[in-house]
């Protein structure tokens, strides 16, 4: 063990003597003279104490400088490697320890400023320096609590670096060799450290660890984590391996109390759907469109399945919603005694239908562009294209593939229009684009000359003397050279001519319905407004848009969620398919709906999945299905992410853009 100078312990005796020399009468305070080093390391360290850490650090600095070779320089330099750690300045921390470590080998502090070192590597992000820093240090002396410490950065920055297998390995050593209430500490670690651990990462971690009651804890945390977090499956599967290896652990008849919880969670109808759709009232027509998508996507699934237990098995319970909030509320609760997996739907009355199944705690997935709707709960999504969903294509497409940064914008003054209007104009503003023009127009015009003159700066009266010629007493204004009498236009001739329009943008973005924008196109020409690309919403891909302004459409550029003309197999097939059917072309919703039915019958079908919980969190780590309605997933939070078609008018014909 190393000792300590004398004269260091002289500095605590007299310390101590002062202070107890102050508590009595001040006749009898003997007088101490301290050394000047002394005095000076002395005021270094209340300036610590009191954390004037910038002026504490100039004192030691100091002390360095004037005192090199006496007993304190060591604490010194740990002192101020601890003060540059605590101001966040980690190399010049490092570089004092390194100092310490070098020049004062033999000294209490080495072991001390090793570790300090190494934490401040972690903190500044440096990990690979960690653990070669970790391993060099583990090979000399060190003390248990040293070794501790070493152990749990080194965990530390195994989850920094995402290698949760040997985060948990190295927190085992620690938790194996800790005290009491340093485990506990240790515990919290380990939990977090479980979390990203897959079921194949189960093998690795215990093949790592070297003692049986560690690799039952392990097991343990692992299965109570993913309780918690709802993985009922994994979590099942892992605490009945933990009790099958480890029967005489202490955490065994926990672990067997929460299986028997597990158990009671799963009882319910694994293969069945519900469907919330609006069969009567206003939206009737809805919601028999979306059932036809749904009714063939069970079709589809049980023909191509084969597994013949499962044809037998799946099937879906329709409940009609009508137009009501309470009527939804009433179908989820029938469905939730009736014991569906999941639910598909509804498509108008969301909020309330959410909110109940989220209380139930039965997975939804919404056919809706109703906003925030799966924000709901972690058990609401929704599988539909979105206003933002339409802008980003368009903007993307725009400035990506077209190269335009210009844009104009003309709207409908409404909801609808107003709702696109603000959309679009914050994504140019992202992409690093501009909108130059913006107009508005009433619904209850058919005239749209006025808007789109103010568009282009032909609306107000342009000043008489810049109509005309600007001729000053037979000189041409701006230069010398005299004009013809004969080449001089006369006053009335100019007066008449035809302002021509100031079009400062690349590409016009109209967000309203076929009808009005058959209206609209015509009157662009018109005025002049040429070679600028057109983008409308996927209410253009409509055939009475090109009936009523077919020249006038022409490459005229729209997104949609659905293109029944696609060159996609799978469209091709499911297109054929519904036709034979139904009788009929299908439309966007009856696709979604087909889709959204087959992400779930490819979820519920699975012999793994025995909670509801699953269904949702398989949702959710869904790479990406690849439907009819483009590449679909859902983020953390449940709402959608598609890869919207972009269409383009040719001829008679909307024609898919490959992007």
């Amino acid at each position: 063990m190393k000792s300590i100078h004398i004269k260091s312990i002289h500095i605590i005796i007299l310390v101590i003597t002062l202070s107890f020399y102050s508590c009595v009468s001040k006749r009898i305070i003997p007088s101490v003279r301290l050394e000047p080093d002394e005095l000076l390391f002395m005021k270094a360290e209340k300036l610590f104490e009191k954390k004037y850490y910038g002026q504490a650090i100039d004192k030691y600095q100091e002390y360095l400088e004037r005192f090199p070779d006496k007993e304190m320089v060591p604490a010194a330099l740990m002192k101020i490697g601890t003060i540059e750690a605590i101001l966040e300045h980690y190399p010049e921390s490092i570089n004092s320890y390194a100092r310490l470590i070098k020049e004062y080998p033999e000294s209490i502090f080495v072991d001390d400023a090793m570790v300090a070192s190494l934490r401040a590597y972690y903190r500044e992000g440096k990990y690979h320096e960690v653990i070669d820093y970790a391993a060099r240090i583990l090979k000399t002396t060190v003390s248990k609590e040293h070794i501790l410490n070493i152990y749990i950065i080194l965990g530390d920055t195994y989850i920094a670096q995402e290698n949760p297998v040997l985060a948990v390995y190295y927190y085992t050593l620690e938790y194996g060799k800790a005290d009491a209430l340093t485990k506990e500490i240790i515990l919290a670690k380990l939990k977090e450290g479980v979390k990203p651990l897959r079921h194949t990462d189960i093998g690795m971690v215990l093949e790592l660890i070297d003692d049986e009651y560690l690799e039952g804890l392990v097991l343990y945390l692992m299965g109570m984590v993913k309780t918690e977090e709802e993985y009922y499956d994994d979590a099942k599967r892992i605490l009945s391996e933990f009790i099958d290896k480890f029967p005489d652990h202490e955490k065994a008849g926990m672990a067997s109390e929460q299986l028997k919880k597990l158990e009671s969670l799963s009882v319910y109808e694994h293969h069945t759907i519900g469907c919330l759709l609006p069969l009567s009232g206003h939206y009737k027509v809805y919601g028999s469109r979306a059932l036809q998508g749904i009714e063939l996507a069970l079709n589809k699934f049980i023909a191509q399945d084969t597994n013949q237990d499962t044809k037998k098995l799946i099937k879906i319970i329709i409940k009609d919603t009508g137009s009501t909030p309470d009527k939804a509320i009433s179908a989820i609760e029938e469905l939730y005694q009736e014991g569906v997996a999941a639910i598909i739907g509804p498509i108008f009355s969301v909020e309330a239908a959410a909110i109940e199944a989220q209380n139930k705690g039965i997975p939804i997935i919404t056919i809706t562009q109703k906003d925030n709707i799966a924000e709901t709960g972690d058990f609401v999504f929704r599988n539909f294209f979105t206003p933002q969903m339409q802008v980003k294509t368009i903007i993307s497409f725009a400035v990506e593939k077209l190269g335009v940064d210009r844009f104009a914008i003309l709207y409908p003054d409404e909801k609808y229009g107003k709702t696109f209007m603000n959309l679009f104009w914050d994504e140019v503003i992202a992409s690093g684009g501009v909108v130059t023009g913006l107009e508005s127009y009433s619904l209850n015009k058919t005239d749209f000359s006025a808007p789109i003159k103010k568009l282009v700066g032909l609306y107000y009266e342009i000043p008489e003397d810049l109509l005309k010629e600007n001729v000053i007493d037979g000189k041409e204004k701006g230069k010398d050279k005299l004009i013809d009498d004969d080449n001089i236009l006369n006053e009335d001739a100019e007066t008449d001519k035809k302002p021509e329009p100031i079009i400062d943008f690349d590409a016009l973005f109209i967000p309203d319905g076929p009808k009005r924008a058959g209206l609209i196109m015509p009157q662009l020409a018109y005025n002049d407004i040429e070679d600028v690309y057109i983008f409308g919403t996927n209410l253009w891909h409509s055939d009475r848009l090109i009936e009523m302004a077919h020249k006038y459409v022409q490459d005229a550029v729209m997104p949609d969620v659905f293109f029944a003309g696609s060159s996609s197999e799978d469209v091709q097939d499911f297109v054929k398919c519904f036709k034979n059917s139904f009788k009929k072309e299908p439309g966007f919703i009856e696709a979604v709906a087909y889709d959204t039915a087959m992400i779930l019958f490819s979820i519920i079908s699975r012999s793994d999945v025995s909670f509801r919980s699953t269904v949702k969190n398989e949702l959710t780590r869904m790479a990406g299905f690849e439907g009819i309605t483009g590449h679909t997933r859902f983020t953390k939070n449940g709402d959608v992410e598609k890869k919207l078609y972009l269409l383009n008018i040719k001829g008679k014909k909307f024609i898919e853009i490959k992007q």
